[in-house]
């Protein structure tokens, strides 16, 4: 049975979650920037025939408490941190999406025992995005959106999975349809992470680790495929015809490229 359920985050911040059940190893999933719990819906519907699964709305984002801040590095670790001691079910294995992924990494870093294995969907460790490009781009989002085909025909039009992708982050109001998050706090967690080098914390990985890239996405596939080589113990795969939001874009690809992987590390326990 699929239920929203709460956590306390870091600092008293109060995170909302979907258990989409399963039992067994726990399966932790992280969005990306400007994502929310349940664009991993589809993803949960086979994940919960490996474990019980369960995905977070970031602070920030979707249904959780959107402070003023801290929105760094250790804020984003250590309400994962904290999520992972409530379900008292770790160490899980843990699969985020771009922002998610790196959390999900630098989590493995910081707290070995947390985390069983790591999915690292689309994030390069060397990203930079550019802030003043960003702040323009949402500067030109044409707010409110008038109906939810409004917001897939406007970003869908270089991958219609990214079209479907954002139809997901989105609120009805009387006005419209707008944003589950404010911008500025998107702004201030890119800044907790842009244009530095996170090396020194993928190389303190130490547990099993999948890479995986979509083909035509604007992060750089050689540079994830070299950085699944430095791992530890890590693996890469890449999504044909996907872009950023792989899952979205090519969901059979991500599921070929993701299941074999997690029945192993939640076989290895059984």
């Amino acid at each position: 049975m699929v239920e929203r359920v709460m956590f306390d985050g870091f600092g008293g911040v109060r995170l909302s979650g979907v258990d989409f059940g399963g039992d067994g190893s726990a399966i932790l999933l992280l969005h990306g920037l400007m994502g929310r719990a349940t664009t991993w819906a589809e993803t949960a519907g086979w994940l919960t025939g490996h474990g019980r699964v369960v995905a977070i709305d970031q602070r920030g984002h979707g249904h959780s408490d959107k402070p003023a801040g801290p929105y760094d590095r250790a804020a984003r670790v250590a309400d994962v941190a904290a999520v992972i001691d409530q379900l008292a079910l770790g160490p899980a294995v843990v699969i985020g999406h771009s922002m998610g992924g790196l959390t999900g990494w630098q989590l493995a870093a910081d707290h070995p025992e947390l985390v069983r294995a790591l999915v690292i969907a689309d994030m390069d460790a060397t990203a930079s995005l550019r802030q003043d490009k960003w702040r323009a781009w949402f500067a030109d989002w044409p707010l409110p959106f008038p109906s939810l085909a409004d917001v897939r025909a406007y970003f869908g039009g270089g991958h219609a999975g990214q079209g479907d992708y954002f139809t997901e982050v989105m609120a009805e109001g009387a006005d419209g349809y707008r944003p589950m998050f404010e911008f500025e706090h998107m702004l201030a967690l890119q800044a907790g992470w842009d244009g530095r080098d996170h090396f020194a914390e993928l190389d303190a990985v130490r547990c099993p680790a999948l890479m995986v890239a979509g083909e035509l996405s604007t992060e750089s596939t050689q540079a994830q495929r070299d950085m699944a080589d430095r791992l530890s113990v890590g693996e890469f795969a890449c999504v044909a015809g996907a872009g950023h939001t792989l899952h979205f874009d090519n969901p059979g690809g991500w599921r070929a490229a993701v299941e074999p992987f997690v029945a192993r590390q939640v076989s290895s326990v059984a």
